[in-house]
Formats: C-alpha cells, structure tokens, sequence
C-alpha cells in the first residue's frame, strides 16, 4: 500500500516541472490528483503522462473565480482535501534599478497572492485534516542578484506557514519545500537563448554542494514526505532540498 492511499490532493502548476513531477508520485503512492495549470494543452500532455487517478483543470490560480470552480469539481467528484501542493509560480530577472510595478505585481500575484487564496479556498474541504504544502526555493535564504522579487515572494511563503501553523495546530500541518536550481521550464526560461540557459547553469551548479542541478522527481519525494504520516509530526517547517546551497 503507497503512503498516500486513498487521499486526495491539489497541485497547482501541475502540468510541468516539479509540481507534474509530485502529480506522478503522488499517484505512484495511491492519491487521487486534481491538477491545474493556465494552458490546457500541456494539462493534456501531463494527465497523458501520469496516466490514472488524475483529473484536470485550466484555469489562472490568480483568478479566484477559477480557484472557486477548481474545488467546486473537487468537492462534487471527491468531497474532500487531503493535500495542497502549491506549485505554481512565476520567476523573472530584474537588477534592482530595473524592477517596475507591473514586474512587482505580477511575481507577488502568483507567487505569493495566489498561494495565499489557494490555500483558503481548500481550507472548507479539509475535513480530515491533512497537509498543505508550499514549493519554495532556498533563494528566500540567499542573495542573488537580478531576483529581489523572487526571493521576497517566496520568503512570504515561509512566513505563511509559521502563522497557518499556529492557527491550525493539531488539525492542518504546513510546511514549505524549499527546492534548489531544478531542470523544469521555469529555470529554462530564465535565460534568453540556449548557451545563455547553459552558463546560468553552471553558474547555479557552482553555488550547489552537490555539483549538480537537481531532477523534479528528487524535490517530489519529498513533497511526498511532507504530504504522508511519514512526516506527522512536522510543521511550521522548512524542508530544504537544494542540494545544500542554501546551508553550507
């Protein structure tokens, strides 16, 4: 029997990277997995791919009324949340001098508004307790140049879950998942043009102890940590998988 048998989760940006990854293994543990995403061909491809016990739903996560119909489908089909994965996100470079409201806006929109907002709206459906899990990165703990915004917003995320767990003790744990450079489309996207994407690797593979970027399904064990009784006692908590970047 898998270590999610029989529950029930949400992941945001679940058609690619790491939260498509978690999708898989959740499934591979025995949830049922409702994943949402903006572009609904890459729903497809991604439902394709984890093949069972997957549902699908377009919608922007920084629109409520799409939030409200993605638990309205939760709660007619499975009437209950067991885990929140908050995958979603948005990351683009802008050195301090070049950061204008419409980039501040629209990292803290999805990054850290939308985060917020898809947590309430399960909260009603978490009946039998069960854990919420915010995707983070280890940047929130280190200094990075060009992503003030990115690193402020998922610095909100941590601070989310210190006050979600004191209000929630003993019902809902939170806790966030700090993940280091990863191989998804967001970190691909960062750079201009294919040899710019390489050395922005290397350059991340030089702050990272293990040498190394890490794989999606790496990050997604521990998502599944978070989600099962493995992690029962656990809240309130930071759980860092960047290969060690942000701790040595």
């Amino acid at each position: 029997m898998g270590k999610l048998q029989g529950r029930v989760a949400v992941i945001t940006g679940g058609s690619s990277g790491i939260g498509l990854a978690t999708a898989k293994r959740f499934v591979e543990e025995g949830a049922y997995v409702y994943i949402t995403g903006r572009r609904q061909p890459e729903l497809e491809k991604a439902k394709n791919a984890i093949g069972r016990n997957v549902s699908i739903i377009q919608g922007d996560v920084t629109n409520l009324q799409d939030l409200d119909r993605l638990y309205s489908k939760v709660k007619a089909e499975r009437g209950v949340v067991d885990a929140v994965v908050v995958s979603a996100a948005l990351v683009e470079q802008a050195p301090l001098e070049q950061i204008t409201p419409e980039h501040f806006d629209k990292t803290f929109n999805i990054n850290a508004r939308a985060a917020l907002f898809t947590v309430q709206k399960a909260l009603p459906l978490m009946t039998r307790g069960g854990s919420v899990i915010l995707i983070t990165s280890g940047i929130h703990l280190m200094g990075i140049p060009g992503l003030t915004t990115y690193a402020a917003s998922k610095a909100a995320l941590r601070s989310y879950v210190r006050t979600w767990a004191a209000e929630f003790k003993g019902r809902i744990r939170f806790n966030t998942l700090s993940a280091g450079p990863t191989e998804t489309p967001m970190l691909n996207g960062l750079a201009p043009t294919p040899e710019a994407s390489e050395a922005m690797k290397r350059m991340f593979e030089s702050l990272v102890p293990l040498g190394r970027i890490a794989r999606p399904e790496e990050v997604a064990t521990s998502a599944v940590y978070l989600a099962s009784d493995d992690s029962s006692y656990v809240t309130g908590s930071d759980l860092s998988n960047d290969g060690g970047a942000s701790q040595v």
